[in-house]
């Protein structure tokens, strides 16, 4: 069954249903940007929000598109439910009551149907997003923290945790680059290509794979933090936060007493 068949079956399966007033397309069919690999994302209005006949109310109407093969009903969101059918289309809902719209905009949903006009209440477009300097700070923080362990993971001899800490240094670096490009429609987790620049992810490719060995933890953590870094002080600087020096410089005085390790670019 086609995305688009899917769409038209869960329209038609609800769009006459008691209590339902409202279905939107949201994610990346509400923004144009699906594509093959992409779940369908909807936002259903229901007179009484995410409640157990509604959400019965919903799984008849999925199984109309398919067997269905994971049914996670409200288990992560109180008003989301993911599922998956046997030829592996992924529906996510949220089911929200009426006056539990109002964080959503119309640039980020499209009317399946609407019976009580709730689209054309809505804001146009969310406001342009601003930098968060007290989440910024604490990113950067974690990132020296999570640096710092390493020292612990080295004495230990505990490589494989080792290598589960460059996996968190490479997330911090991922979500920073995104920062610096600000790219709109961020979408899900896996619509990495279309928010980092060609430099950035030259960079990503270049760095070495997380290795369960001594020397292999060493050097992704040092390559990690020479990439990192640099750039955070930059952004923290363009964005008005003040970096964290002296964390920065115990932790790296603390890794060269224990390991030898210099700081692996000059801060000025």
């Amino acid at each position: 069954m086609t995305h688009q068949h899917v769409i038209d079956t869960l329209t038609a399966a609800l769009a006459d249903a008691p209590g339902i007033e409202a279905l939107f397309l949201s994610g990346s069919y509400a923004t144009g940007l699906a594509d093959a690999y992409s779940d369908i994302d909807f936002v259903m209005v229901a007179q009484d929000g995410a409640i157990d006949a509604v959400a019965a109310l919903w799984r008849d109407a999925v199984a109309q598109t398919g067997e269905i093969v994971l049914w996670w009903d409200r288990a992560t969101v109180p008003v989301l439910i993911n599922a998956i059918t046997a030829d592996w289309t992924r529906t996510d809902v949220i089911i929200l009551k009426p006056e539990q719209m109002g964080h959503h905009t119309q640039a980020g949903l499209k009317p399946l149907f609407d019976h009580s006009g709730i689209y054309s209440g809505l804001q146009e477009a969310p406001a342009p997003a601003t930098p968060n300097p007290q989440r910024f700070r604490y990113q950067v923080e974690e990132f020296i923290r999570l640096l710092g362990l390493l020292h612990l993971a080295a004495g230990r001899a505990e490589y494989i945790n080792g290598v589960l800490g460059v996996f968190h240094l490479r997330n911090a670096l991922v979500e920073l680059m995104i920062e610096e490009t600000a790219a709109p429609n961020r979408g899900g987790v896996l619509h990495l290509n279309r928010l980092i620049s060609a430099e950035q992810k030259a960079v990503l490719e270049a760095l070495p794979p997380p290795v369960p060995t001594y020397k292999g933890m060493v050097a992704a953590h040092l390559a990690y933090a020479q990439a990192y870094l640099p750039r955070a002080r930059r952004r923290a600087a363009a964005i008005g936060v003040d970096w964290p020096e002296r964390f920065e410089e115990v932790t790296w005085a603390r890794l060269k007493d224990t390991l030898d390790i210099d700081r692996p670019y000059s801060p000025d």
